[in-house]
């Protein structure tokens, strides 16, 4: 007799196997990730129930508040004080989805990875075309001098760290509430998406602006929402799957191929390589007139 976990696990399997077929066809891929990404990496979001916003924020001020550019000019010491306890986990690994998605970059698949996290999981686990949206944590600078700093120079203070050169404060290279994003940023984002034939989006609610609008951008209607929650583009979207997105990736992108496979990816890899050296020479002849 069929129950309703078989009815759950034959729809789910149907699901991952739609996502393999849209893989398998598709040459442009496009991840567009959100703080769900991270979770599975024991790193919180900040939106669900038990989120960072959600979470007391150990302070007389609100956790949305706190990471915004007035708090931060403003109260330096209690945002570094937050900042310590909620947003840094250097000892974090990248998990499934992470390592899914560098298993389809290396196939030649996969154009872009553009993210809304912090916490460089996408390159520790490999992975070469990741555009962070903002910015992260491992980079710093002093906002007088502009000197750079790692992670670890900010680990090791208390209080406000100060330029070891000038004394000026150092923040880390991450974009605040009320503040823009990097322009450069953006452009290559939207660049990626105008490109793709397919875009996949995971571990977001996608109420995060501009990245909640990107899907505007593409040519076509092949999106995947992998998400354990809704969000305003599910209906729309050609599959949509309410799972976790390290499990789902995990099985979607295996870790052995096929002969025919990888005779196909072969072709890929080559032709992405002479698509990439046109641009650059196409690049190079506009600079010289």
């Amino acid at each position: 007799m069929e129950t309703r976990l078989d009815r759950y696990q034959g729809a789910r399997e149907n699901k991952i196997r739609q996502l393999k077929d849209l893989i398998e066809e598709s040459e442009r891929i496009v991840f567009l990730g959100g703080d769900g990404v991270s979770t599975e990496s024991g790193i919180p979001d900040f939106r669900s129930g038990d989120g960072i916003y959600n979470q007391e924020s150990g302070l007389a001020y609100r956790a949305v508040d706190v990471i915004s550019h007035s708090f931060f000019m403003e109260h330096p010491e209690d945002f570094y004080d937050f900042y310590r306890r909620k947003l840094l986990y250097p000892d974090a690994k990248p998990n499934k989805a992470h390592k899914a998605l560098v298993r389809l970059e290396k196939r030649g698949k996969l154009s872009a990875i553009i993210t809304q996290n912090i916490d460089k999981l996408h390159q520790d686990a490999g992975s070469k075309k990741t555009i962070e949206l903002h910015g992260s944590v491992f980079r710093n600078h002093c906002m007088d001098c502009g000197k750079k700093f790692r992670l670890d120079y900010n680990l090791n203070t208390t209080g406000v760290p100060h330029c070891d050169r000038c004394g000026g404060i150092v923040r880390p290279d991450i974009t605040l509430y009320e503040e823009n994003l990097e322009h450069d940023k953006v452009d290559a984002a939207i660049k990626a998406l105008k490109k793709c034939d397919l875009l996949i989006i995971g571990g977001t609610s996608l109420t995060v602006y501009p990245a909640a609008t990107f899907s505007q951008f593409i040519k076509h209607d092949k999106v995947v929402i992998i998400n354990k929650s809704s969000t305003y583009l599910d209906l729309s979207a050609k599959l949509t799957i309410h799972d976790s997105i390290g499990d789902v990736l995990d099985m979607a992108i295996p870790r052995r191929r096929t002969p025919e496979q990888i005779k196909k990816d072969e072709k890929l890899i080559a032709k992405n390589a002479a698509r990439e050296k046109a641009a650059m020479e196409k690049a190079k002849l506009k600079e010289k007139g």
